[in-house]
């Protein structure tokens, strides 16, 4: 494998027919006068040898930076609060700092903080990653910025997974619905644009396979789009128009599956305001087990995702893995567990 060379703004400056200081002031943007055929040349030449200012910093004799990246959609959903609080724990338990970044579901966002913190010399990054097929993972890990993904896998042997098994989760959720008595059963979901989703409908659809007594017919709602633009909520407000959506059609499915807690929490909410209770018209079922499930009215019956414990992993596994005591390709797989409370009723024939 060819390594590639950390070019320095010397190197820069020395294409470019320039000074270094030059090209430090035509990539700082600091106003200071420097023609545009100038400008254009020393750009033509950054981007020729991928130079980043990042390949100087790391020519110093300077200790290495003592801060971690944790990038997330939004830490408005509890999941990732909680998760965020594991990584801390971790984190600062060994002398590290945490920068957090919201990307707010944007994959240009996402990328342009992993270009930020590579730039900062960040010893390495935990990412619950929104760009498609992972290419912004894959663009800064062959750079060699280290990463541990949070509940989100990419086929990549430098990216290391946290994953929970949430196609087993949705699984037993849809199973115990229908052991309830339930044979029509609805998948409540938000964009199936990422992994875990995408496997949450299998466990869901392998579950209706499964048993030859039921109609086994899947009845999947699904959010047309996923633009939180900095809304607060953005899962729970999508649990409200798929509920509408569901009232609409006048959906004859007895019982729910929700993606996570959040859209549980708007689905029960609006279908409430339309005059169907939950669980005596519908039983639903969240994902995650957020703290707020067991305080919500009714207590909300759920599939644990111990988001805690994943942070907490997340943690340890990036700092060995920064020490080189961990393998590239270490992976964690976390078992689901279904916390039954308030929102399933049994029907009975």
């Amino acid at each position: 494998m060819q390594i590639k060379k950390n070019y320095t703004i010397h190197d820069v400056a020395k294409f470019s027919g320039t000074s270094a200081t030059t090209v430090s002031r035509v990539l700082s943007n600091n106003g200071y006068p420097v023609s545009d055929k100038l400008r254009q040349r020393v750009l033509d030449v950054v981007e020729k040898l991928d130079y980043s200012p990042n390949a100087m910093a790391r020519g110093l004799k300077s200790s290495t930076s003592s801060e971690i990246g944790v990038i997330v959609p939004t830490v408005s959903n509890p999941f990732y609060s909680t998760a965020l609080l594991g990584i801390q724990k971790q984190i600062h338990k060994r002398g590290y700092n945490i920068l957090l970044c919201n990307t707010f579901r944007h994959a240009e966002d996402e990328r342009n903080y992993l270009q930020i913190l590579y730039n900062k010399r960040v010893n390495g990054v935990i990412i619950s990653a929104v760009a498609k097929d992972g290419k912004n993972i894959l663009e800064f890990s062959r750079k060699g910025m280290n990463f541990v993904l949070l509940d989100q896998r990419i086929e990549d042997k430098n990216c290391t997974n946290i994953l929970f098994d949430s196609r087993e989760g949705a699984r037993i959720a849809t199973e115990y619905l229908v052991n309830q008595g339930h044979t029509k059963i609805a998948l409540i979901t938000t964009p199936l644009t990422r992994w875990t989703r995408r496997e949450t409908s299998k466990g869901y659809l392998d579950a209706l396979s499964e048993r030859a007594d039921t109609p086994g017919e899947p009845i999947i709602f699904e959010a047309d789009s996923e633009q939180e633009e900095n809304q607060f909520g953005y899962e729970y407000t999508i649990g409200t128009q798929l509920a509408k959506r569901f009232i609409q059609l006048k959906c004859d499915a007895t019982g729910a599956l929700c993606v996570n807690d959040m859209v549980a929490f708007g689905f029960i909410q609006e279908l409430n305001k339309g005059g169907l209770k939950v669980p005596r018209d519908v039983s639903v079922i969240g994902f995650d087990d957020i703290p707020f499930a067991s305080m919500f009215s009714p207590a909300l019956t759920t599939v644990k995702c111990f988001a805690f414990e994943m942070g907490d992993l997340a943690g340890r596994i990036l700092i060995d893995k920064i020490n080189g005591s961990t393998p590239l390709d270490a992976s964690l797989k976390i078992e689901p567990r279904l916390i039954v409370r308030d929102t399933v009723r049994q029907i009975t024939n």
